[in-house]
């Protein structure tokens, strides 16, 4: 893990507390029913159920302890009551135009619910840190794996709040 907060949104949150808890509550529970019959069933070497359920526990349980360190370092931050709204911080949406004139709005979450081809950049990804503090009209320059880039920033918005 590393030192710096790990900014989320509510419904990030959420999100993370719902899949921990369908993990834990649902899915556990009736894998570890089908591993104690299949292992009823005798010789476990050539048991499919047992030997299948036993790598499909492992990797709920390597999923219910990444959730829970991710849950138990998380800032939860509302965008809707950010108080500078005129700025980029995090929970902005923020319209931006290239070089070529593309436009495209992004939205600044957190790493855990980026989403790049829904339009949400993590906080720590570099267009996002590119773009932290900006203001309309501001210009950024970026390094991306593709290269240089440079985006003018023409809108922030905040949810409603």
């Amino acid at each position: 893990m590393t030192d710096r907060p790990n900014y989320i949104t509510p419904a990030g949150y959420s999100a993370l507390r719902t899949e921990y808890d369908k993990l834990f509550v649902t899915e556990r529970p009736a894998l570890v029913e089908t591993i104690a019959w299949a292992a009823g069933n005798g010789d476990r070497s050539e048991n499919g159920d047992y030997i299948y359920g036993r790598k499909r526990l492992r990797e709920i349980d390597r999923r219910l302890g990444w959730l829970s360190k991710r849950m138990k370092a998380a800032k939860v931050v509302d965008p809707a009551r950010q108080e500078d709204r005129s700025r980029a911080w995090f929970g902005a949406s923020v319209t931006i135009a290239d070089e070529d004139d593309n436009q495209r709005t992004l939205t600044l979450v957190g790493d855990d619910e980026a989403d790049a081809g829904a339009g949400r950049i993590g906080w720590n990804a570099p267009l996002a840190r590119a773009l932290r503090g900006a203001v309309a009209g501001d210009l950024r320059r970026v390094i991306l794996p593709a290269g240089e880039r440079e985006y003018e920033v023409l809108g922030i918005a905040y949810p409603a709040g």
